[in-house]
């Protein structure tokens, strides 16, 4: 039997022997990776230019949930449509007015491979962000603009290189105002979450006590409005980090559904329910919460509202993602699991290229 979460520790000494590949330190680089992003963008000589088609990210796991985030952070301010492209095919409407920014870590991921080809074959505006591989050596042959991305990191740990090369391609591509500023306003910030939260950090800090309280069940992770990305990072985080089965939905639409799975749901397993809230919900949105935590709180096995970060869209989500990230991390930890392999994944891979 599992030793009971608040009987581990969660020190210092303690995270690094149950994390041998680093993920943490590669998390708590978040605020220099925004930095360094705005650089790489900036490196890669583009001028700003009209994109009447609109702008697509396509990407991929954790390549493309910076897009999603971005579009999170852009929220209204938005004059033009931005999709994401999460599989082989663009949406219908790309034409050669859109810009198409393709974003694969390694380069070698073929559903984002395809839709580089794609948007080839409609004529849009291509931008890649990668490290290299097929993708970066397709970009330069054909004069596309490359991104360039930091080595060395797992794909879902770039988030920052991934998110500022999206917002910052928003801006320059004329569908939404230019973010830059707030990029490094957002660093700022969160450095100071880093050490707030960090290895070092009080056992009873945030994601070292949500991860308490989510150890032993499976979390549900539910957002609304602009956290319904950073609901859907959490539970990629909690799958790839924890090795653990996590799933999301979003406020209003669950409580048309969702809802009834809580019935009988301590019958089933110990679920844990996850709410992330924002200072722009609807006032309706935040009523919901807190009625939908009551319903469903005799059958949970722990309740959790993240309450609403402060500053502006980008420092809001990327507060939310890094706790996020974190929680997922110690929670790795807590189960007694290298939060670095993804096995499984890789199995898939060899198994497509054969």
């Amino acid at each position: 039997m599992a030793q009971h979460a608040d009987a581990l520790s969660l020190g210092a000494e303690t995270i690094a022997a149950g994390d041998p590949g680093e993920m943490l330190a590669d998390a708590l680089s978040l605020p220099d990776q925004l930095r360094d992003a705005v650089w790489k963008v900036e490196s890669a000589g583009l001028q700003p230019w009209e994109s009447p088609g609109g702008l697509v990210f396509a990407g991929m796991g954790g390549s493309g949930v910076g897009g999603a985030l971005a579009i999170a952070a852009i929220g209204s301010s938005a004059s033009l449509p931005i999709s994401l492209a999460e599989g082989y095919e663009l949406p219908s409407w790309t034409t050669q007015d859109t810009t198409v920014l393709c974003t694969s870590y390694s380069g070698s991921t073929e559903e984002t491979l395809a839709c580089y080809e794609a948007a080839g074959v409609v004529g849009a505006k291509r931008i890649v962000a990668t490290t290299g591989g097929e993708l970066g050596q397709l970009a330069r042959r054909d004069g596309v603009p490359v991104i360039p991305i930091a080595g060395g990191l797992q794909p879902r740990a770039a988030l920052g290189y991934v998110f500022t090369a999206a917002i910052e391609i928003a801006g320059l591509a004329g569908v939404a105002p230019r973010h830059t500023p707030e990029i490094d306003v957002a660093a700022a910030h969160l450095e100071t979450l880093v050490r707030e939260w960090g290895p070092g950090a009080p056992e009873d800090c945030e994601p070292k006590a949500l991860a308490r309280a989510l150890h032993g069940t499976i979390p549900l992770i539910y957002g609304a409005g602009p956290t319904r990305a950073a609901a859907y990072r959490w539970k990629c985080q909690f799958n790839e980090n924890a090795k653990l089965h996590a799933f999301t939905h979003s406020l209003p639409e669950l409580d048309h559904n969702e809802l009834m799975g809580w019935e009988q749901a301590a019958d089933s397993a110990a679920f844990s329910a996850v709410f992330l809230s924002d200072t722009d919900l609807h006032p309706r949105i935040t009523q919901r919460i807190e009625i939908t935590r009551e319903l469903i709180e005799e059958q949970a096995h722990t309740t959790v509202v993240v309450p609403p970060r402060t500053g502006t869209p980008i420092e809001r989500l990327l507060s939310l993602a890094l706790l996020g990230d974190l929680t997922s991390i110690y929670l790795g930890v807590l189960r007694g699991i290298d939060p670095s392999p993804i096995a499984g994944i890789d199995a898939l891979k060899r198994a497509l290229a054969n």
